[in-house]
């Protein structure tokens, strides 16, 4: 099996130190693109010669530091105009050869990406499962039948499947979001207009975003950064002001948090405890977590396919359906016809009512900084959504179809998973142009560095393979709790030759206590879950290179109750790591499991 291709930090850090080249790296895009299981993730692909005349074009005439995206590979939905590759937009009878590229993409390829192909997305990005698409249905990376989530559902599991390191998508009501949630990445949705959408199919024209997926919240701001500027030929476009070119710290923020009656999770109990446990992570991060009304956020979300929006998706694609009856789906048709229903009286109506709405949740935002959601109360198989595939949609966009609607920014992390093994998903929500600042909390959330407001500063985040890989000397040690980088016994890792390659998370399979000791600040031990104990959850881990000479020698150090055994990665690699016996771990020993991590765990403490 291929590896999979590093994170955006990863691989700038990589090409920087002359670990790896883009001609390398197009080699490994390539192998993973020939060994894919006929999954329908990709509609087309850049020819191998190209991609490979690219590469080695940037290997000889470029300097690494001086292009911010410099060989990263990315793919973009096949929504979005390629010059000289068809556009489709998941119908095969709409499809026209785009004579250049959308400005988007224009962007990242100047500041040094690479194009790898373009992605299978829900038809005319009308839909949230993945299952609209004449080229497959889209499954999610956790496998199950579960569904990959849409309309972007081809550009988020070639994210988290590891074939690129970031990918476009496009995000109406919650095209970027939801396949996120379902493929445990990153999902940025950028304020209207700060990503073009010319040279991008419409949906709703005056809602559409582009939007990112990464795997780590530090690449999806640098692309951001790469790709964001207004273009002369996008009526639609807005720059960012400059008094928000810098993020607010976590620390300064008001979280606002939905009133539990608010809350529907549609009968899915895992769902609701991880949300719960999510919020109270990102309370700890805060300056104050505030209760919060979700009605008026509901109601405007209701406008969307029960109000006149749905008919500005007949303005670009009305003469197509009439033209090609056969061309369309039969469920991407159902839901473009209701937009006949209405009239301009009832464009007017739905214009004033949301104008009310979006002026109470402004007023809002004089109270709180941040609301947190899930992304998804509920999750369903292939064959749940095949059952009510319009009611079941509309349940997967409960909390995300009022977004663009209100003009809010949004970013979508992993939240841990279900007892069941669902994924689970945070949202976090503010006000137009807040990008920088719900990036810098939701890093907080999921990363030991958090994330600046300005490219190319972000450290790196969760490795994969092939980048973060040890030398043939050298093997990856997992730390948890006081030999993380700056705890006070991260001197035993640097005294024998280790050094630091970045955050990762556990599987779901592990419980951490903080154990008593003599000077109170705790020993961290993460024990494996037992069958009959409380379930598993990822935990934050620190990865460090070890030269395997010095194995021994650290052993030695190591205190009982811990020891050096396997421990079980997120992305399915098992590395050494610090493991502590079950026997230390009584009910009189403080679980801490909920908070995520060792640091997390003290932040939340210390306030």
């Amino acid at each position: 099996m291929s590896e999979r291709i590093g994170t955006v930090p990863e691989l700038r850090s990589a090409y920087r130190s002359g670990a790896t080249t883009p001609v390398d790296q197009v080699e490994r895009v390539l192998a993973g693109l020939a060994e894919r299981d006929g999954g329908p993730v990709w509609i087309s692909t850049v020819p191998a010669a190209e991609l490979r005349a690219r590469a080695e074009e940037l290997t000889r005439h470029h300097d690494p530091a001086a292009l911010p995206l410099y060989g990263i590979p990315f793919a973009v939905k096949d929504n979005i105009d390629v010059a000289g590759m068809v556009t489709t937009a998941g119908c095969p009878d709409f499809g026209y050869r785009a004579a250049q590229d959308a400005p988007v993409v224009r962007r990242l390829r100047d500041a040094g990406a690479l194009l790898v192909g373009k992605t299978n997305l829900d038809q005319f990005a009308t839909g949230l499962t993945g299952s609209r698409s004449p080229y497959g249905s889209g499954e999610s990376v956790f496998g199950g039948g579960l569904v990959s989530g849409g309309s972007s559902s081809g550009s988020a599991v070639a994210v988290a499947a590891g074939q690129v390191s970031f990918a476009l998508g496009t995000d109406t009501a919650g095209s970027g979001r939801v396949p996120a949630a379902l493929n445990g990445i990153v999902g940025l949705k950028p304020t209207r207009g700060l990503l073009s959408t010319a040279g991008v199919v419409p949906a709703c024209r005056s809602l559409d975003c582009v939007s990112v997926f990464t795997t780590d919240v530090a690449g999806a701001v640098d692309v951001l950064h790469a790709a964001r500027g207004v273009s002369p030929a996008d009526p639609w476009g807005r720059a960012l002001p400059a008094r928000q070119a810098n993020a607010d710290v976590p620390a300064t923020l008001r979280l606002g948090v939905p009133r539990p009656e608010d809350l529907d999770f549609f009968g899915d109990d895992g769902q609701a405890d991880r949300f719960a446990a999510g919020a109270r992570r990102l309370g700890a991060l805060v300056a104050a977590a505030l209760p919060v009304s979700l009605d008026d956020f509901f109601a405007a979300g209701d406008l969307l396919y029960q109000g006149p929006w749905v008919a500005e998706r007949l303005v670009a694609l009305g003469d197509f359906l009439r033209a090609h009856p056969g061309s369309v789906l039969p469920v991407t048709r159902a839901v473009l016809e209701t937009g006949r229903r209405y009239d301009a009286v009832d464009a007017f109506r739905g214009r004033h009512r949301l104008r009310e709405l979006r002026a109470r949740v402004d007023r809002l935002w004089r109270d709180i900084d941040v609301l947190v959601v899930p992304t998804v109360g509920t999750t369903f198989t292939l064959d749940e959504i095949a059952e009510d595939p319009i009611g079941r949609n509309a349940t997967l966009g409960r909390y995300t179809q009022f977004a663009n609607l209100l003009d809010l920014a949004a970013v979508t992390v992993p939240n841990g998973f279900t007892e069941g093994g669902r994924p689970a998903s945070l949202t976090l929500l503010g006000p137009a142009f807040s990008d920088l600042t719900l990036a810098r909390l939701a890093a907080a959330l999921t990363e030991p560095t958090p994330v600046d407001a300005h490219p190319g500063t972000a450290a790196a985040t969760v490795p994969d393979g092939g980048v973060a890989a040890p030398g043939p000397a050298e093997l990856l040690i997992a730390v948890v709790g006081r030999h993380l980088a700056g705890e006070s016994r991260n001197g035993e890792l640097t005294g024998h030759g280790a050094t630091l390659v970045g955050a990762a998370r556990t599987a779901p399979l592990y419980r951490l206590y903080r154990m008593d000791t003599p000077d109170d600040e705790g020993l961290p031990g993460l024990v494996r879950a037992a069958p009959t104990g409380p379930p598993g959850l990822p935990i934050d881990v620190e990865l460090w290179r070890l030269p395997t000479s010095a194995v021994g020698a650290l052993l030695a150090g190591v205190p009982a109750p811990l020891s050096l055994g396997w421990v079980r990665l997120h992305d399915g690699r098992d590395v050494l790591g610090f493991l502590c016996e079950a026997y230390a771990v009584g009910p009189q020993v403080e679980d801490i499991s909920a908070t995520g991590g060792w640091r997390a765990w003290r932040t939340a403490a210390r306030r």
